[in-house]
């Protein structure tokens, strides 16, 4: 007798090939805007926090979405001609990221946790155009940041995968493994000093041993921003924060770890233009 045939297989490959379409395609974009840099980029970078913004909404409270995704966008596109520093702002913004991370795991209120959000998304409106503007630096800075968040991202998927062992947090997110975490970690590491290896202006400035540091500690923060995310949806009850990028959910899905490493990123930067 002939043994039940089983689909997973076939519709976890047709999930992977989907998956891998959809980042190719907005990797493509998105490096197209970062090789262009000025208004281009950051047009791009504002109309993601604003969908991040209402995502974010969506998620915690189910109101108010629509208006703060426009509202940050306004604000990003506002603070833009601002005569403030570039880094100043990526430093307040940091801060203020920082600040609604803290706060998020304390507060029921409903305001707090929105407001929370939009902090959460101006990091990406205004960090990212102050990085790109970095003179002589600016492309590998943000070169840099892809590769030790997209390096970690796909060492941890493929490592967790081919070799289990031990959960990393199953309270918030149950298939992440420690073997993943580590491949992950190895990889970003990897990724982020090979940007500074071929970049002369960046190898001037900074010094192996330092390069190393930094990227291994965004591709650790890279891991813990999607930690973090992760346990919201899973205290909302949400699998996705939403549908807008197939096989992938939302855009807080796919750059909760950016976002952690853009805040490490910002703060350095504020800090070495003070």
């Amino acid at each position: 007798m002939n043994e039940p045939r089983s689909d997973a297989a076939p519709v976890a490959s047709s999930e992977l090939k989907l998956r891998v379409a959809s980042a190719l395609v907005l990797a493509a974009g998105i490096l197209a805007a970062t090789f262009w840099g000025g208004w281009p980029f950051r047009l791009v970078w504002t109309l993601v926090a604003g969908l991040v913004a209402y995502e974010w909404l969506s998620i915690v409270s189910r109101q108010n979405a629509v208006a703060a995704g426009i509202g940050v966008v306004l604000a990003g596109l506002l603070l833009g001609f601002s005569p403030a520093s570039q880094p100043a702002l990526a430093g307040v913004a940091a801060a203020l990221a920082l600040c609604g991370a803290v706060l998020t795991p304390f507060t029921q209120n409903r305001l707090a946790l929105e407001i929370c959000g939009v902090a959460y998304a101006l990091a990406f409106a205004l960090i990212t155009p102050a990085l790109r503007a970095v003179p002589d630096l600016g492309l590998a800075l943000i070169v840099w940041s892809f590769a030790a968040v997209w390096f970690t991202d796909i060492a941890a998927y493929f490592t967790g995968r081919a070799l289990g062992g031990p959960k990393l947090m199953p309270r918030f997110s149950p298939k992440k493994t420690w073997s993943g975490a580590i491949g992950g970690t190895l990889a970003g590491t990897l990724g982020g000093y090979a940007v500074w290896a071929l970049t002369p202006q960046a190898a001037m400035v900074v010094g192996p041993g330092l390069a190393i540091a930094a990227s291994f500690a965004a591709s650790v923060l890279s891991q813990a921003g999607d930690l973090f995310e992760s346990a919201i949806k899973r205290r909302f009850g949400a699998k996705d924060s939403s549908r807008l990028i197939p096989g992938h959910g939302g855009f807080l899905d796919r750059l909760d770890g950016y976002w952690a490493v853009l805040i490490f990123a910002g703060l350095l930067l504020f800090l070495t233009r003070l």
